[in-house]
């Protein structure tokens, strides 16, 4: 809701990654990675430079496939244009069903391309409020086990977690009953204090984005969530504030939470926010939107940490303006928002 997903495929994303890895014995099965073709081949994108952006590539991502595809099939004004998400850094959003496998190989293939794994960690209980991504651990016990497979995963290598787009400020616009609000705080503070435990973790908390509540109406919420033991809070996950707008933001929310630093989704921000249609959908799929700045660590200003693709673009929002369920990748979607793109 309000500019998130689910991104959810552990089987795909494992796939993906084992590909990547050149593993043996990785299963080829997955729901949804591999919508809009692949012939296998082999990859078609590197690593950025690590001073411009210390994030690892996947070779084998969702884009990077298309690319493939529409190169074997001829189509290289598309293959470029596709190429302008492949060739960056984006978010591995971790599965629920093996946490500790799933981030062990990300961030193994991270480690071996000598980068850095950014994973999104979002299986809250009750996640979405029963929306277009509904869903989520059973219960408390089944999300901590789930976090500390998560951390087991990651080790001791580098690796940059999201924590929750949209946990927070779910409780905030009291969209998640009041009888879950206890639990949640508690999650969320459970989660940082077990991740950063990892001697190589940094972990920010999600705190929505700039056009949804105020930071007069956060800080306390992010206190209460643990943010003091956070290395930072995340903003505009999967939504489309622009840079600056959002800098401004985080910036009224840093001094509130003790200076933290904040990172930036600049995924799908190129051309703002959608100000035509239904206002309620403004978030899911709405046409004329762009690429963002690139992902990077320099920023130009010490309280803005990265600009990072945490949603991967070219995804669905959910079931709307006529795209696939929530995370699924759509084509069409994704050579909009790379022709918009400046």
């Amino acid at each position: 809701m309000y500019g998130s997903y689910t991104g959810l495929r552990s089987a795909g994303t494992a796939a993906a990654v084992c590909a990547a890895l050149l593993l043996t014995g990785c299963s080829g099965d997955g729901d949804g990675d591999s919508d809009g073709g692949t012939d296998g081949g082999p990859a078609v994108v590197g690593q950025q430079s690590k001073a411009k952006d210390p994030y690892w590539v996947n070779p084998d991502g969702t884009a990077a496939r298309q690319v493939a595809t529409y190169e074997k099939d001829g189509d290289q004004e598309k293959a470029d244009l596709i190429r302008k998400i492949a060739e960056q850094p984006v978010g591995e959003w971790i599965g629920p069903d093996d946490p500790e496998g799933e981030a062990r190989r990300v961030t193994e293939a991270a480690a071996k391309a000598d980068r850095y794994a950014l994973l999104v960690l979002y299986n809250i209980p009750h996640r979405d409020c029963g929306q277009f991504s509904k869903g989520g651990a059973a219960d408390g016990n089944a999300y901590r086990t789930w976090v500390d497979g998560v951390a087991k995963g990651i080790g001791d290598r580098q690796a940059t977690v999201i924590l929750e787009p949209d946990a927070l400020l779910h409780l905030v616009d009291g969209c998640t009953p009041q009888e879950h609000h206890d639990e949640r705080y508690a999650l969320l503070k459970g989660a940082i204090e077990r991740l950063k435990q990892q001697p190589a973790t940094k972990v920010y908390v999600d705190a929505g984005n700039a056009g949804w509540q105020s930071p007069e109406a956060l800080h306390e919420p992010l206190w209460r969530a643990g943010i003091e033991k956070a290395d930072g809070f995340s903003l505009n996950v999967s939504n489309f504030r622009t840079t600056a707008v959002s800098t401004e933001f985080g910036k009224k929310l840093s001094v509130k939470v003790g200076d933290k630093p904040f990172v930036i989704d600049t995924s799908r921000n190129g051309n703002g926010p959608y100000e035509g249609g239904d206002p309620a959908e403004t978030w899911c799929n709405p046409p004329g939107r762009a690429l963002g700045e690139p992902p990077t660590t320099t920023t130009g200003d010490d309280t803005v940490d990265a600009y990072l693709w945490i949603k991967r673009p070219g995804e669905s929002d959910g079931d709307c303006k006529g795209g696939p369920k929530a995370g699924e990748w759509w084509p069409e979607y994704a050579l909009g928002l790379a022709r918009a793109t400046k």
